[in-house]
């Protein structure tokens, strides 16, 4: 029976956790700072949790450099929740401007037949919801947006497929893109878990003008949080599971300018969305609730945000600078994996392009001999004998995929470089 320091896991989430912050945890949970309870069952209500709320927000600030004008909620639903709830909230802002302008600016009355009229009239015929489509993720996320707001409201600006036989792998050249002039929200995938694709960069298209407009983009960066240093000033909403590299399974973390969270009563209500044919979010989907209730407003697993606590203070204990540092570190291993695999080509193919490979779900198929099945359950199986576990593809995909979030070691990634190296020469 192998113990934890023999295993080096690589699964694509729930993620490795650090030992250390795992030991911590465990004491914690029996009697949390000598109160005589554990951390899971003191009240979430407690000033005990805030202070683990408030705590874990303020390391997370300081290590993406979140702007002051930014909220930071903790949630439940995952990232796949936040399909919707991105939609809901950030259509319901966008029917907020609308309604402002055809009322002069001034909040309108919504009882008023001819400005509920005109409102209706701008929704039908401008509306959009874009979705930047690169691999399974974000199908899925422009499906939801689809099933709940209707195929006339959802502009596909991009989909990968069409340009790479079918299948995805690529992110089509900016060029291409067809994104709506006015859409509520741009959605894109930061990086696609199962297909191994990565935005290497913040897309030019989407940043701010010079006056500091500019599209109102969402991104789902739930599995490279806190792998590289972002510019969360380009962004309206971020959001990202804690799975990969923040924590275990059950938090959701959304990062939402504020100018996005106006008081409950400016928000289109719950009446004048029914008139306009659009829908609701439930009350613990609905951002500018969580936010004035400290992501309070139900009751919250406050053990798990403890445990986000502690890796964020770790991540800081651990790169002065921060979200560079841990960058450095992700690159690094990403580097030796990759180099690798590439050392090989007549061993391994490497599933998507060169130019988008992500840093932290590397994706391949072992090509070795006549049998690609054969050979990729022999890499599996020898890989286990030696400790390296959880590098099956996706059950849709297949193949291996290497998951290099951060609470894997330099050494295991050196020990992963070293097996593809000696599995080809074998």
């Amino acid at each position: 029976m192998p113990s934890r320091s023999d295993i080096t896991y690589f699964g694509a989430g729930p993620a490795l956790l650090p030992t250390d912050v795992l030991e911590e945890a465990a004491k914690a949970l029996l009697n949390y700072h000598d109160t005589g309870l554990g951390i899971a069952e003191h009240s979430h209500r407690s000033q005990l949790a805030a202070d683990v709320i408030n705590q874990a927000k303020a390391d997370l600030a300081s290590c993406l450099d979140i702007p002051d004008d930014y909220e930071i909620l903790f949630m439940h639903g995952g990232g796949t929740g936040q399909f919707s709830a991105t939609a809901y909230n950030l259509v319901g802002a966008w029917v907020t401007r609308k309604q402002q302008e055809i009322s002069g600016g001034i909040q309108g009355d919504p009882t008023d037949p001819k400005a509920t009229q005109q409102l209706k009239e701008a929704v039908d015929n401008n509306l959009k919801i874009d979705y930047l489509i690169t691999g399974g993720w974000s199908q899925k996320a422009a499906a939801e947006g689809e099933r709940l707001f209707g195929s006339e409201h959802v502009n596909i600006a991009a989909d990968s497929r069409e340009t790479n036989g079918g299948k995805f792998g690529t992110i089509p050249d900016e060029s291409t893109w067809k994104l709506s002039k006015d859409a509520a929200l741009v959605y894109f995938c930061s990086n696609e878990t199962v297909d191994g694709v990565e935005f290497p960069a913040f897309p030019k298209s989407l940043l701010p003008g010079p006056d500091g407009k500019g599209p109102i983009v969402v991104a789902d960066m739930s599995s490279n949080i806190l792998t590289q240093k972002i510019s969360v000033e380009n962004f309206s909403a971020i959001f990202f599971g804690a799975q990969k590299n923040l924590g275990p399974a059950g938090i959701t973390v959304v990062v939402i300018k504020r100018s996005f969270l106006p008081p409950i009563t400016s928000q289109p209500s719950a009446r004048l969305m029914r008139q306009l044919g659009l829908p609701i979010p439930p009350i613990i989907f609905q951002y500018e609730t969580i936010a004035k209730n400290n992501s309070l407003y139900n009751t919250l697993s406050i053990f798990d945000v403890y445990i986000i606590g502690q890796v964020l203070a770790k991540l800081l204990r651990t790169y002065p600078d921060k979200v560079e540092g841990q960058q450095a570190m992700s690159d690094k291993k990403a580097r030796l994996v990759y180099d690798a695999i590439d050392a090989f080509p007549e061993i391994y193919k490497v599933i998507p392009s060169k130019a988008v490979r992500s840093r932290v779900n590397i994706c391949f198929r072992v090509t070795k001999g006549d049998d690609i099945e054969a050979a990729e359950r022999a890499f599996l199986e020898e890989g286990i004998a030696q400790g390296l576990t959880g590098l099956k593809g996706h059950r849709s995909l297949g193949g291996i995929r290497a998951s290099n979030y951060n609470s894997v070691p330099l050494e295991g990634a050196e020990k992963l470089a070293k097996f593809i190296r000696a599995f080809a020469t074998s």
